[in-house]
């Protein structure tokens, strides 16, 4: 809601502006902290439908949740209280839709609920990790460590599914550049070309036939093949957003070569540091494994921890269900988590297995790039100088060369 003012400083001067709130007490509250005392406040509706448009379409990125986690983490270490702390953070917050979320958050702990309470009724933004290290914060009455780690912990993981998405990116920016390079060349190039060629009367070899063949075909079905692209691209998508089919992709992702090693090693990293944190916070084993389950983004690795919660239930180690797929969970893996469970010191073994795989990620990372982008600039070199080479050899032979 916006709220039109009419307010008086300390010395009496009269303020009038716009404050945006999720209601009248809010409102006054916000505006008192500031050393104004409101005089008239009237609700005003004149943008109100274009902020529900905005909000409508608007998204939250995950760099807001990570600014806002670090932002508040600082407050809070510097004992400003929680409520003022999420009011400060709303104020300054441009995204329209996260801005009234954090002021609601502040109005129910405002009300007697507790931080992690109000945060959980906004699973989008607030994974069950993060609800539970919150609640195991105030739990122990470390709240500002709990809100440390969840800050260093969002920063990390930003920072390394940003360089994942760069590594996955690059090479889906080649294909395109060479789809349309080939779509121009057909386009524009090979129809001149093929005039000169046709009426030489020379025998064309087979690969210059089907180069000039080509802007016909595009012409003729180009509108049939870009449609039938879309409509598998939309059932893809709408395939994957069932159960069925996301099991399907997660599994195939998991076998595409150079993607899915360093894809493993992601997963299995956020398994361990998130399953550590939690055990070591006090929260139970059962239980830590579930939120985990909920949190990791694959199917495969979801139903392997869902296996393992189940068997834990029964008395059974972890490590013996993990053994039973070693495609997913590598020897080195399920032997330190054994070393782990007889020395009872599961988090700090985990916490090792942590940073060797933040480490091997990066690696990972790092030797697909080098390696993919030269594969990628020899592709799109035989691919554009094939094309023209079968079209412009049989002119090289025509001019005696």
């Amino acid at each position: 809601m916006i709220f039109n003012y009419q307010a008086r400083t300390q010395k009496g001067e009269v303020k009038v502006g716009t404050i945006e709130a999720s209601g009248k007490e809010v409102a006054i509250s916000l505006l008192q902290k500031y050393g104004l005392y409101v005089t008239l406040l009237e609700e005003t509706n004149k943008t109100s439908l274009f902020v529900k448009k905005i909000k409508l379409f608007e998204r939250i990125p995950a760099k807001d949740v990570v600014m806002f986690s670090r932002q508040l983490s600082i407050m809070f270490n510097a004992k400003v209280p929680l409520v003022e702390s999420l009011r400060t953070l709303a104020i300054q917050t441009k995204n329209l839709d996260f801005k009234e979320k954090i002021m609601k958050i502040s109005e129910e702990i405002e009300g007697g609920t507790s931080f992690s309470s109000a945060i959980s009724k906004y699973p989008k933004l607030f994974s069950p990790f993060y609800v539970a290290m919150a609640r195991a914060g105030e739990v122990s009455g470390k709240l500002s460590d709990s809100l440390d780690y969840l800050a260093e912990h969002l920063e990390k993981e930003y920072y390394l599914m940003g360089k994942v998405k760069g590594a996955m990116t690059y090479p889906a920016v080649i294909f395109l550049v060479v789809i349309a390079v080939f779509v121009l060349m057909i386009l524009f190039v090979i129809p001149n070309l093929s005039k000169v060629l046709l009426e030489s009367g020379q025998e064309l070899p087979l690969v210059t036939r089907i180069a000039l063949a080509l802007p016909g075909l595009l012409k003729t079905w180009g509108l049939a093949i870009l449609l039938a692209i879309i409509g598998s691209a939309v059932f893809s998508v709408r395939y994957y957003r069932t159960k069925k089919g996301k099991y399907f992709f997660d599994r195939l992702i998991l076998k595409v070569p150079l993607f899915s090693s360093f894809l493993k090693i992601i997963y299995l990293s956020r398994f361990a540091e998130n399953f550590s944190t939690l055990i070591s916070g006090g929260i139970p084993v059962t239980q830590s494994l579930e939120i985990c389950e909920q949190i990791l983004g694959n199917s495969i690795y979801k139903e392997i921890i869902a296996r393992a919660r189940e068997e834990v239930k029964k008395g059974e180690q972890i490590s013996s269900v993990l053994s039973q797929f070693p495609e997913f969970f590598p020897p080195l893996f399920t032997q330190m988590t054994i070393v782990g469970e007889r020395t009872g010191s599961l988090d700090k073994t985990l916490l090792n297995l942590v940073a060797f795989y933040t480490k091997e990620t990066e690696k990972t990372i790092d030797s697909f790039l080098s390696i993919i982008e030269p594969l990628l600039i020899v592709f799109l070199g035989l691919a554009v100088g094939g094309l023209m080479g079968a079209v412009l050899l049989p002119l090289y032979k025509m001019g005696g060369v």
